[in-house]
């Protein structure tokens, strides 16, 4: 069986040289670039792990806000009740923010229903981290989501000394025997 070339002539051969040489250069670029994302993600700060501070919820304390939490004076900062009430009321229950102290950045726990958390996809679930997590963002605030349990179901950490902020989402998923892990 004969198989034709496609090009005898010494141009061809160069052209196929020239491709190769090509395809080599994006491959080692994509190499050299990849570690300096990488370093992008790791300096992303690791999520809070503070435990969670339910009690803060019926006894808050001065440099706690909550969602019953409101200033007489101004806005009170991170303000998500409008997020609670235009799409979440009955995903978000609450939240208690913490400002920036010593050893921590600025956070806030969200802590939601379970039964609804359970019956959202995943892709559900990031648009909720980020959706919140963007709304915090802005006023300087990390994010952790939890339920009842005080499980920790997902993050969405920022390194706001760059700019724009660096973030990340993390979220847990359950496997079939019920154990989480974050993805």
């Amino acid at each position: 069986m004969h198989i034709p070339k496609l090009c005898d002539r010494p141009w061809c051969w160069r052209s196929h040289r020239q491709t190769s040489f090509s395809l080599l250069l994006t491959i080692s670029l994509t190499t050299l670039l990849a570690p300096s994302t990488l370093a992008q993600t790791r300096s992303i700060p690791l999520p809070s792990s503070a435990p969670l501070e339910l009690d803060l919820l019926t006894k808050p304390k001065d440099y706690v806000i909550t969602a019953n939490t409101i200033h007489p004076e101004r806005l009170t900062v991170p303000s998500l009740w409008w997020a609670q009430q235009n799409s979440e009321k009955k995903l978000l229950d609450n939240w208690i923010a913490y400002p920036t102290s010593g050893k921590e950045p600025a956070r806030v726990d969200l802590i939601v229903n379970q039964q609804i958390w359970s019956l959202l996809e995943y892709v559900e679930r990031y648009d909720f981290v980020n959706r919140l997590g963007s709304a915090a963002r802005n006023f300087g605030y990390n994010v952790r989501v939890f339920n009842y349990q005080k499980e920790p179901l997902a993050t969405y950490t920022c390194n706001f000394s760059t700019s724009p902020a660096l973030c990340s989402i993390q979220t847990t998923i359950k496997n079939k025997i019920g154990l989480q892990r974050f993805l």
